[in-house]
């Protein structure tokens, strides 16, 4: 089984497939298309510019870009401004040594799924 030959379930107890999947897949793939050039942005930034999900949602879909099974890119974080307020921006580096680094095919829910 290679890295992006998905086998899991995602989230827990309250995921249901038929009111999630395609939701999450679709945050996840456009998360991924917009951070792959690799500039710093905050939740809310990230959000305003896919125009998908929260930015709970949003931090979940970086966190699952980090797992072996997304293909284990970085995702760097750092304060933004004078760190007393908490803002924090994210750069995603996308692993070189995955096979299909610029492929969203992998994104597919659907696989996770089999």
């Amino acid at each position: 089984m290679t890295q992006h030959e998905f086998n899991f379930r995602v989230g827990g107890d309250t995921y249901d497939p038929l009111l999630d999947k395609d939701r999450l897949g679709t945050e996840l793939r456009a998360v991924y298309s917009l951070m792959i050039d690799s500039e710093w942005r905050t939740l809310k930034e990230i959000q305003a510019q896919i125009g998908l999900g929260s930015e709970a949602g949003i931090s979940a879909r970086l966190r699952d870009l980090r797992k072996a099974r997304f293909g284990r890119h970085t995702v760097n974080r750092r304060r933004r401004g004078d760190g007393k307020d908490g803002l924090f921006e994210y750069q995603f580096i996308p692993n070189q040594g995955t096979e299909r680094v610029n492929d969203t095919a992998w994104l597919d829910f659907d696989e996770w799924h089999a």
